[in-house]
């Protein structure tokens, strides 16, 4: 024989929530915005460098960023010759 929680405690809520349509959270909730601090801002040479690491070109880097190639291998300490 079993005993139910709802027959121990009579005027106790129902354990299931009820919702309608009308319920409604106390605040409107706020699209995620980011902070300033979460942006960072990097030099050319950096990003020429990030890029390299990632495994692109040279010439996919020179496009990417609108520099020459010269201008990425001097970056990289790359010479031609």
């Amino acid at each position: 024989m079993g005993t139910s929680i709802s027959s121990l405690f009579p005027n106790a809520p129902s354990t299931a929530a009820k919702t309608s349509p009308n319920d409604a959270p106390t605040q409107p909730a706020r699209p995620a915005t980011k902070a300033p601090s979460d942006t960072v801002e990097l030099s050319q040479a950096q990003q020429v460098y990030q890029l390299f690491n990632q495994g692109q070109r040279v010439s996919q880097i020179a496009s990417s960023l609108s520099l020459s190639v010269e201008a990425v291998n001097n970056y990289l300490n790359i010479s031609n010759g």
